[in-house]
Order: C-alpha cells, then sequence, then structure tokens
C-alpha cells in the first residue's frame, strides 16, 4: 500500500522535525497539534522552537503546500503519534514517579475515529514496555467495526507498530534522515507497513522486531547513558574531595583504548536521559537496583552544585566581613537542558537557579543565549547579558557549555564550573 498522507500527532521537538522532513519528500503531511497557537505559527510557515535547518523545511513544506496543521485528527494513510509521556504529578519525595501516558490514551482514542481498512498507526512517543499493546486496545475500544491485529494477527485491517525517535537535539533533522530506526511491529505485516512509511525518507537501516523489545530499546539506550553520567558525576563529586581535578583525570583514563568516561555536569536533563529510566523502574521496581541508584546519583548533583555556591558565598563574606549576602552577585551561565538548544525540559540548571534565587538575598543574573524569554517558573526574573555578567559578578557559576561561553572566562570572581571549560 502506498502511505501518500501522513498525520503526524504532537508538533513537539520531535514530530515537527518528522513533519517537516516527510513534506520535504512531497508526502502530503497534516500536523496535529492541540495548541493553536502552535498550529498557527505553523501554518504561517515559521517555527516555536529552535533546531538548525526546521524553520526552512518548515517554510518550504507549507508554501508548497505539502504541510498544514490542525487541531484534530483527519482523514490519512498513516498516523505518527508524537506526544508527550509526562510524569503523574503529586508523588510523594521518596516514591519512584510513574509515567503518565493519558496523552497517547487521548489521542489514540481521537485518531480511532478517523481511522480506515488499510491504515497503520506507529508510536514513537517514548513510553514504558506494554504501552503499545495498550494503545492497540484503545483503538479497538473506538472502532469495533476495524480488526486489529491483537484479536486478527496479519490479517487485520490496522496495521499497528511501535518507532522511537533516536536523535539528537540540535541535529535532529539529519540524524531523523541518517539513523537507524528500531521497528517493532505487533505482527510481521504491521513492522512492513511502518518500514513503508519511514523508506520515503530514512537512509539508516530499520530494523525489525516487537513491539515490547522495540519499546525496551529505546529505554534502554537513555539508561545506559543515564548510569554512565551517573558514574561521571559521582567520580567529581569524590575528586572534589581528594582535590583532583576530574577534567584531567578523566582525559587520561580515557587514553586506555577501551574506557570512555563522560564527562560530569550540574545533573541530567532533558525529556529522555533524565525521565526514561523511570520507566524501566516503574515496571521492575524490584530489580532495577543500578538504574535507580544512577538516577538518584544524577537527581543529588544540583544539590551539590548549590552547596558549592554556598560554599563560595562564605568565602567571600570571611575574606570582607564589611560584605553582607545582598552585596553578593551570582551568574549562572546557561539553562538549557544541554548546549546549543533552546530546550529547558528537566533542565538541572533550571532547577539550580530556582533555589538559588530562592536562597540569595543579593543579585542572581541569569544568562541564556538561546532563549528570548524566561519561563513561568522564573518570571520574576530577566535574561542577563553575557558581557555584563562576566564583567560584574562576584561568582561565576557555569551550568551549560554553550559555544558562547567558550572562551570568555571570567578574568575575576569566584568561578563554580560543572562543564569543565573554565577549569584551570
Amino acid at each position: 500500500m502506498s502511505y501518500d498522507c501522513i498525520s503526524i500527532i504532537g508538533l513537539g521537538y520531535i514530530g515537527l522535525p518528522t513533519a517537516a522532513v516527510f513534506a520535504s519528500r512531497e508526502k502530503k503531511v497534516i500536523g496535529v497539534d492541540v495548541n493553536q497557537n502552535t498550529v498557527d505559527i505553523i501554518n504561517a510557515g515559521k517555527v516555536h522552537i529552535v533546531e538548525p535547518g526546521l524553520e526552512v523545511m518548515v517554510e518550504e513544506g507549507v508554501r508548497n503546500g505539502f504541510f498544514r496543521a490542525v487541531t484534530s485528527p483527519e482523514t490519512a494513510d498513516a498516523f505518527l503519534i508524537a506526544v508527550p509521556t509526562p510524569f503523574l504529578k503529586n508523588i510523594s519525595e521518596d516514591s519512584v514517579p510513574k509515567p503518565d501516558i493519558s496523552y497517547i490514551e487521548s489521542t489514540s482514542r481521537a485518531v480511532a475515529k478517523v481511522l480506515k481498512k488499510g491504515d497503520v498507526v506507529i508510536l514513537e512517543s517514548t513510553s514504558p514496555v506494554g504501552t503499545t499493546e495498550k494503545m492497540a486496545v484503545w483503538l479497538a475500544q473506538e472502532r469495533h467495526d476495524l480488526t486489529f491485529p491483537q484479536t486478527h494477527g496479519s490479517t487485520s485491517d490496522i496495521r499497528i507498530a511501535y518507532c522511537p525517535e533516536r536523535v539528537l537535539p540540535g541535529n535532529v533533522i539529519n540524524e531523523l534522515i541518517q539513523n537507524d530506526r528500531v521497528i517493532g511491529g505487533m505482527t510481521e505485516s504491521c513492522s512492513e507497513a511502518a518500514i513503508e512509511v519511514y523508506s520515503s525518507f530514512v537512509e539508516g537501516n530499520c530494523v525489525t522486531t516487537n513491539t515490547r523489545t522495540a519499546e525496551m530499546a529505546k529505554l534502554t539506550e537513555n539508561a545506559s547513558r543515564d548510569v554512565g553520567i551517573a558514574f561521571a558525576n559521582e567520580l567529581s563529586v569524590i575528586c572534589d574531595d581528594l582535590d583532583i581535578d576530574v577534567w584531567e583525570l578523566i582525559r587520561l583514563a580515557n587514553r586506555h583504548p577501551r574506557v570512555d568516561i563522560l564527562q560530569p555536569g550540574p545533573g541530567v536533563g532533558g525529556h529522555c536521559i533524565a525521565v526514561d529510566p523511570w520507566f524501566i523502574v516503574d515496571r521492575s521496581p524490584n530489580l532495577a537496583k543500578l538504574i535507580t541508584e544512577a538516577r538518584n546519583v544524577n537527581d543529588r548533583k544540583p544539590l551539590w552544585v548549590i552547596d558549592k555556591v554556598k560554599l563560595a558565598i562564605a568565602d567571600i563574606l570571611l575574606k570582607d566581613p564589611s560584605k553582607s549576602s545582598c552585596d553578593i552577585s551570582i551568574a549562572c551561565y546557561g539553562l538549557a537542558f544541554k548546549p546549543n538548544i533552546d530546550d529547558l525540559r528537566e533542565s538541572p540548571a533550571v532547577l539550580i537557579a530556582k533555589k538559588i534565587i530562592a536562597m540569595h538575598s543579593g543579585t542572581v543574573l541569569l544568562v541564556e543565549p538561546n532563549i528570548t524569554s524566561l519561563p513561568e517558573s522564573l518570571k520574576n526574573r530577566q535574561l542577563s547579558a553575557l558581557d555584563e555578567s562576566i564583567v560584574g559578578a562576584d561568582i561565576h557559576l557555569l551550568l551549560v557549555d554553550h559555544s558562547e561561553f567558550y572562551n570568555r572566562r571570567p578574568s575575576s570572581g569566584i568561578i563554580v564550573d560543572t562543564r569543565g571549560i573554565w577549569s584551570a
């Protein structure tokens, strides 16, 4: 079957670039997002996120008539679901965060209303193991006139598969095209249908498996990274205690041909590495011991950074008893969860900045060159200019190694460098 009309549900950091790439291959693309403002921006040929090359592709897709955005699903041949899977709110501090797949459920039920025989539904949202099977049930509950893989196998009217995104923010367009895709179909015919959908632009290999393994593959990739970062973060705390330069230590250790230690930082952020390991823990809480502890190590790192800032404040006050805390200015460099992007999701830098603002009576300068306005949680603050902060601050807290910060090491004040670019 030819899948000429593609519907992308969820026009965020993954859905919008995916839609733009399909449109660039002259597929008819219907993007769906519940946010009317997002829909209006896209239909004007603009974008609401920062991603190199994306705005050009969106503008061309809209102008050439291959891409349009709407607020509710319409008839298509293939449906790709890329909606958020956040944590459930109101959990106690000592409990394991639980994934919220309600967006997937509501989207599935909405998509079901416009399905027709021969359509394929592909879940791309990072999800706990077993979510694709639940999605198939939700679809079937809404459409008794159609058959689905869980009851009719390879002869079903609707094909269902799971295919997680595996891209790096800042290089999403290239990686969507070049990277291999793991495709987990509920049946072999489901996998074949998904491969046909992606073959219009994917140049990497499409490797097939079952839905549960595909779901676990994405979680495993990010949990593996999380464990590696936790080792580096714990190492940085130990080295600080032993008066060792952790950056030099890692450079030396990585000269071994079979050692590749990651770089420490102020914590772990984003909607992948900081989130996905909990999906594994949620399914196997009594078995995922290492994964749980790695998450805890990385979640504790921002508190350690704040303690370093407190020590810097105390050092200034000891050296100059005439000063009070309100006389001390602190500059926080970077709020995004990783370098050279505007994405603040689950960012440890934002958490650290908020806690410093809450505890410190003096000036706190927030420097983030990739955004033009601060998030709601920092609405009472203003963005500060890099030049102003480097010259005027007493404490310089480097949280994100944006390219703008390289070669801009402050010449005065106390430096707390969590990324190693201003270290001696």
